[in-house]
C-alpha cells in the first residue's frame, strides 16, 4: 500500500465523509442542465434556464392551484382491483402494488375540493407517475365522483390530464370509462356548471379521445404533448413527414384545438378569471 493510500484510509477513519442528498440536483429534461432542486421547486417545477415544465403530481399541483388551507382531498374510489385477473410478464395486481409503493397514491386520479382565489372548485389531477396515468376503473370512478361532488357543491370541476391512454390490463372495462366520463360531463352541464380542462404533458390515447377534449375551455401548459396516436404511427399510416412541433400545445393552439396555452405561474389566476366568466354567464 502506498503512503498516499495509507494516509487517505487513516483520515477516513477520523473524519466521517459528508453525505450529499441524492435529490439535491435535478437534470432538466428540456435543456439537460443541472438545476438546484430547491430553486426548481420555488419556480413551480419550471426550469429557470429553458422554461421547461416538469411533470408534477397531485400534491404539488393542489399546492400550486388551491388557496392555502382550503384543500380537502376526496376519498379514493373503491373498485375491483384486478377484474380480469390479467397477467403479462407479471401479474397486474403486482404492478398496482409497485405503483402504489412508488407514488404513495391509490391510483392515477386524485380529487380535492378547495378554492381558487376564493372561488370554490373541485379539482382532479392525473398522476403520470402512476402507471403512466392510465385510465382504468379507478380513474373512471374517481372522475365521476369528482363531478358528483362538484354538482353537490354547485361549483366547477377542473381536471388536469396526464395519461398514456386506457389501461390495457383492464381491457374493455377501461374503454367503458370513456362514455361514462362523457355522461358525467353532461350531468355537470345539466346542472349549469362549468367543466374546465388543463392538458399537461403528456395527454394521449383514450383520455384525449374522451374527457380531455370536452371542456368548456381547453387550456394547456407550454409544449405539452397532446394527441391520440403516436407521431410515428401517424407518419407510417399517411406516409408523410409531420410538421415541426406536431402534437405540441402551441401547434394545437394555432390550429384551433385549444383555447389557450398558459404558463404555470399564470395558471391559477387564469383559472380563477375563467371560472368567474363562466359562472356569471351561466347564472345570468
Amino acid at each position: 500500500m502506498s503512503w498516499l493510500n495509507s494516509v487517505r484510509n487513516a483520515l477516513s477513519r477520523v473524519v466521517a465523509p459528508k453525505e450529499t442528498p441524492d435529490n439535491l440536483w435535478h437534470k432538466c429534461k428540456g435543456c439537460g442542465q443541472m438545476v438546484f432542486t430547491r430553486e426548481l421547486e420555488d419556480n413551480l417545477w419550471v426550469c429557470p434556464k429553458c422554461d421547461h415544465h416538469e411533470r408534477i403530481g397531485p400534491r404539488a399541483r393542489f399546492a400550486q392551484i388551491l388557496d392555502e388551507g382550503s384543500c380537502a382531498e376526496l376519498p379514493p374510489a373503491k373498485v375491483p382491483e384486478d377484474p380480469l385477473k390479467f397477467r403479462d410478464s407479471k401479474r397486474y395486481s403486482d404492478r398496482i402494488k409497485t405503483a402504489r409503493g412508488a407514488t404513495g397514491e391509490t391510483d392515477a386520479l386524485i380529487n380535492a375540493r378547495g378554492r381558487i382565489h376564493r372561488r370554490p372548485a373541485v379539482v382532479g389531477v392525473q398522476d403520470f407517475a402512476f402507471m403512466g396515468g392510465s385510465m382504468g376503473l379507478a380513474v373512471g370512478e374517481a372522475f365521476v365522483r369528482g363531478i358528483e361532488n362538484a354538482i353537490a357543491d354547485h361549483c366547477p370541476y377542473i381536471i388536469f390530464t396526464a395519461a398514456g391512454g386506457a389501461r390495457m390490463q383492464e381491457g374493455i372495462l377501461s374503454l367503458m370509462q370513456m362514455p361514462r366520463a362523457t355522461v358525467a360531463i353532461q350531468m355537470l352541464h345539466d346542472a349549469g356548471l362549468p367543466y374546465l380542462v388543463v392538458l399537461t404533458d403528456p395527454t394521449t390515447g383514450g383520455v384525449t379521445a374522451s374527457y380531455a377534449m370536452l371542456g368548456d375551455v381547453q387550456i394547456a401548459e407550454p409544449n405539452a404533448l397532446i394527441g391520440f396516436a403516436g407521431a410515428r404511427v401517424i407518419e407510417n399510416t399517411i406516409r408523410e413527414k409531420l410538421p415541426e412541433g406536431f402534437q405540441r400545445a402551441e401547434y394545437l393552439l394555432d390550429h384551433g384545438m385549444l383555447d389557450m396555452v398558459v404558463h404555470r405561474r399564470d395558471l391559477k389566476d387564469r383559472l380563477a378569471t375563467t371560472m368567474g366568466y363562466l359562472t356569471r354567464a351561466r347564472a345570468a
